[in-house]
């Protein structure tokens, strides 16, 4: 099993279109807002000792910060133009990085060989997978985690659509971060707000604890607000 062509082309024309700028890509936050308030959430409940594994990591900013706060971190993404975006930017090498499908069970199942179990960083990837996709990167998350790791995955909720709504009906029309989003195919927040808890649970993943926060993105609104999108997360693993 794995993703299908188009989906795979509109990730590669995405990050083939996009700079090495950090925050060229609307989601690429700085750590302060991201991983690092993340990791807090993450550590009570996990062995620090483990390594990580960043899932859709994209050009690797987050995978970065989270090689300083375990003693391996290693970035995967469907998107070859993404890895190549996350090597350049990783000159000091202090992540690992390689293109993986979270659908190619075996491939996923080599990697987890090689790593022994850890823990698994997931920043909305679930939400634009297509539906026929999701249930694969839920087990991809159990798969990584075994029986030791755990994993932090957060998801944008329904409500966030509300607020790209009214980003994309500014004067101008959508910003030109989120415009490129959109001119690529991209479906953000497209699975519903009961749909990733219980894909988790199907996967075999016990919730310990889950919250709600907003995704800062790097784009902003007309009046010069950030866009900021509702979401959830959890702290998933094997009790």
């Amino acid at each position: 099993m794995d993703v299908s062509e188009e989906y795979r082309d509109a990730w590669e024309g995405y990050w083939r279109e996009t700079t090495d700028a950090p925050g060229e890509a609307i989601w690429d936050s700085d750590p302060s807002l991201t991983a690092e308030p993340h990791t807090e959430l993450l550590l009570p409940y996990a062995d620090s000792a483990l390594p990580i594994v960043d899932l859709g990591c994209g050009n690797g900013t987050q995978t970065r910060y989270l090689a300083g706060r375990f003693p391996k971190a290693v970035g995967v993404d469907l998107s070859h133009a993404a890895i190549e975006h996350a090597r350049r930017a990783d000159a000091t090498g202090v992540a690992e990085f390689r293109q993986l499908s979270l659908v190619d069970g075996p491939a996923v199942r080599e990697l987890h060989r090689r790593l022994g179990d850890c823990h698994v960083y997931m920043r909305a990837v679930i939400h634009q997978s297509r539906p026929q996709d999701r249930a694969a990167v839920a087990h991809a998350i159990a798969e990584f985690v075994g029986t030791r790791g755990r994993a932090f995955v957060v998801e944008l909720v329904s409500a966030s659509r509300d607020v790209l709504r009214r980003a994309a009906e500014g004067p101008d029309g959508p910003p030109p971060k989120l415009r490129r989003v959109f001119a690529h195919g991209l479906k953000p927040a497209d699975a519903s707000d009961e749909e990733v808890p219980a894909l988790l649970a199907e996967a075999g993943l016990d919730i310990f604890t889950s919250g709600e926060t907003a995704l800062a993105q790097t784009e902003y609104l007309a009046d010069g607000t950030r866009i900021e999108l509702p979401a959830r997360w959890f702290v998933v693993g094997r009790r």
